[in-house]
């Protein structure tokens, strides 16, 4: 469980839960397979590498009685890191529905897949949150969880 923070200045601070489960992860021929199949738009990996997808539960609850804050998830907050610490890029890909897109309240969830490309020989791969870049009045840190 993450802990972010809500609100403008100094006394408007308000404390949320960010609970995030990784229900399923397919890799490789299988995760190319359920891309290939949403869209005859999206592309097979380049050569070297290969699609990871990720069913996510995310959930956002208030700590105290909540307010009016949002949270704005976005796949973009989701980030693979090789087992070296690089980043890989975004794939420009549309992931199997529902997409990991919304605004959530306390109290919601959005259960949804994400989908990163990473080295076929990349074993260890790891998978970062932001809940930072999900609106600017939200923050906290950055989580880590592993793809494999």
């Amino acid at each position: 469980m993450t802990a972010i923070e809500c609100g403008e200045g100094c006394t408007s601070l308000e404390l949320y839960d960010m609970k995030i489960n990784l229900l399923e992860i397919v890799r490789g021929e299988k995760a190319w397979e359920r891309i290939k199949e949403m869209s005859p738009s999206n592309e097979p990996p380049e050569v070297g590498f290969e699609y990871i997808l990720v069913r996510i539960r995310f959930e956002f609850s208030s700590r105290g009685s909540p307010r009016e804050c949002i949270h704005e998830l976005r796949p973009e907050q989701f980030t693979a890191i090789s087992e070296d610490g690089k980043e890989y890029e975004t794939p420009p890909v549309m992931p199997p529905k529902p997409e990991l897109n919304g605004s959530l309240r306390s109290g919601d969830f959005l259960e949804s897949w994400v989908a990163f490309l990473v080295a076929q020989d990349d074993r260890k791969p790891l998978r970062t949150f932001d809940p930072a870049s999900g609106g600017a009045i939200s923050r906290g840190k950055v989580t880590w969880f592993q793809l494999y």
